[in-house]
This record gives structure tokens, C-alpha cells and sequence, in this order.
């Protein structure tokens, strides 16, 4: 890979952000993608932003920035994390616009849309009437490759990952890990070549061999997540049977016992780092150093929520990995 058409010139960047890029460079050398989850935050203007550029009559433009800052974003990480794709299926032409108008060394883990995940709609207000129904499209393959993998496969090698996040299911939906093993198994069965996937749970009994079975027999990777009600990610690392591919995903969202909404008040706009948890930092380590003996690709994603900064963050086990 030529790294400087992934990275380009960091002469104008924000002293921090320069730093930062050089080190996330040698560890892509490495095959470790390290990357935030989504990328418009404004909290980061001064240090991997250069609010200079995205200013109008002497003012921040939000419009400017929220459409042009990933273009900066690219000169710093390797990957970025897409929840956005989450909450709808992106058309062809979203897809066009997104990934002709970024750079093209950037990479995407992108999460698959909730209609595919979700068993049961949550009861909130944003789902209208099927608040609190079963959906019908929960681990159906047509609708994922119709609606999902097609429009998107002509950018899959802009495609680090694909994220299937499975939220914590109650028995009323799914009866146990053997009933979710069998839908899962006949679901991945149907996906398409071209693509690497990886599965995130909630549910933190799951994590034993016959969910580590279905995805190792098909290369899909188990999605390493720190989750207020999942295992310690240092727990999940430590775990047997736990790597099921031959590639790594991570998810760093939050810290085990804290909630989302908490999280979000407490660090928001996310400037500086301000609660750093040491046990995820070494997780995130180990999980690097084992890709990286194993000549494996692994990608990482931070999120602010975990200690207040995705870029801090990143930073610290960048460091930790080149000691």
C-alpha cells in the first residue's frame, strides 16, 4: 500500500494531529487500522482539525465543516467507523457521493442496518407503529444483499468490515445461544463473498464455543467490544476460541458499568481525554500485538464515550505500541 496516498501531506495540520498521523502510519506498516467512530465532532477543532478551514466571514460554518472535514480526518487515520448506516440502507447514489467525495485510501467499518439485526423493535417513539413488534426482516439475507451489499459493492474495497451489532436479546425473542447459533449460521451462510464481516453481541452469555463455532467456520470475526454490560474487553481477549478469523475487529465505546446518555453528558464535546480506563488501553494493545505476529489485519475503532476523546485515546495505545 502506498502510504502516502492513504495519508498524504500533514505540513498543515494541527501540531497533535501531525504527531498523530506519523504514528498511525508506521502502525498501518503494521497492518493495524486504528480509527473513531464517525468523525464530525467539533470538539476536535484546534487539535485534529484546523478550524482555520472550515471558518465563513471570520465564523465556524457547521455546514462547511460537518461536509468537508473528512477530507482532513483522512490525512490523520487509516479507517473511520460508520454508524450512520445503521439506522437506514443507504442508496446507491448515498453511496456514490460518500465514497467518490472522500479520499480513497480512507476505509470504512461500516454497521449493517438495523432492520437486519433488530429482532424486536424497541418500544420508542421513533419507530412509529412497529414499536414493540417482531421484525419481520430480522437475519432475512435477501433483504440484506437486495438492500445493503448490492448498491454497495461496486465500493467494497473501500470497505474495511462490515458490522452485523446484535443489541442484548431477551429469551422472549431468542431462547439461548443454540437458537441464535442456528439463525445466525443459515444467515451467514447467504452473505456474499467480497466483504469481511464481523459480529457484535449484548449478550454477554453467548460468548462460549457454539457462537465462536458458527463464526469460525465461516471467517467471520467476533467484534471485540467494551460495553457497559459486556465482559471487560481484557476479559474477552483472555477468552477461549475467541478469535474466529483470520482479521481483527474492535469496538472501544464504553467503559463497563457506565451508560450511553451518562457518557454523553459527562464528556461531551469530547476536547480532551478525561476519565482514561487502562484496562481497555491494554486490551486494545494485546489485540494489535497478536494481529501483528500473526500478519493479520486488525481495525480498531474508538469511541469518544469510552474516555472523552477518540484521538487521545488512540494516541496513548499508539504509544503503548511502539515502546
Amino acid at each position: 500500500m502506498n502510504q502516502l496516498s492513504l495519508f498524504g501531506s500533514q505540513d498543515d495540520l494541527p501540531p497533535q494531529a501531525a504527531s498523530l498521523a506519523a504514528k498511525l502510519r508506521a502502525l498501518t506498516e503494521k497492518g493495524l487500522f486504528f480509527g473513531t467512530s464517525s468523525w464530525k465532532y467539533e470538539g476536535w477543532l484546534g487539535t485534529i482539525y484546523d478550524p482555520v478551514k472550515y471558518q465563513t466571514r471570520g465564523k465556524l460554518s457547521t455546514k462547511k465543516f460537518e461536509s468537508e472535514c473528512l477530507h482532513e480526518y483522512a490525512r490523520i487515520f487509516p479507517v473511520v467507523g460508520g454508524d450512520f448506516s445503521f439506522y437506514q440502507f443507504p442508496s446507491a447514489e448515498y453511496w456514490k457521493a460518500l465514497f467518490e467525495g472522500s479520499d480513497a485510501g480512507l476505509r470504512f467499518g461500516l454497521k449493517v442496518p438495523e432492520e437486519v439485526t433488530v429482532p424486536r423493535w424497541p418500544q420508542h417513539a421513533r419507530y412509529g407503529s412497529r414499536a414493540g413488534k417482531l421484525n419481520e426482516g430480522f437475519l432475512n439475507p435477501k433483504l440484506f444483499k437486495e438492500l445493503f451489499a448490492r448498491p454497495l459493492w461496486r465500493h467494497r474495497d473501500r470497505v474495511a468490515v462490515l458490522m452485523f451489532e446484535f443489541g442484548t436479546m431477551s429469551k422472549s425473542v431468542m431462547s439461548g445461544v443454540d437458537e441464535f447459533r442456528e439463525r445466525l449460521g443459515a444467515f451467514l451462510n447467504e452473505m456474499p463473498p467480497g466483504f469481511r464481516y464481523g459480529v457484535e453481541i449484548r449478550n454477554p452469555e453467548y460468548l462460549a464455543e457454539p457462537y465462536f463455532d458458527v463464526l469460525r467456520g465461516r471467517n467471520v470475526a467476533h467484534v471485540f467490544n467494551s460495553w457497559t454490560r459486556m465482559p471487560e474487553l481484557i476479559e474477552q481477549v483472555e477468552t477461549p476460541g475467541i478469535h474466529t478469523a483470520d482479521f481483527t475487529v474492535v469496538r472501544a465505546l464504553l467503559r463497563r458499568g457506565q451508560a450511553y446518555e451518562d457518557a454523553v453528558e459527562k464528556f461531551s464535546p469530547y476536547r480532551t481525554v478525561q476519565a482514561p480506563v487502562p484496562a481497555v488501553r491494554e486490551a486494545l494493545r494485546r489485540l494489535s500485538e497478536r494481529a501483528w505476529k500473526k500478519a493479520q489485519p486488525a481495525f480498531t475503532f474508538v469511541n469518544n464515550r469510552l474516555e472523552g476523546n477518540a484521538p487521545g485515546t488512540i494516541e496513548a495505545v499508539a504509544d503503548m505500541l511502539t515502546e
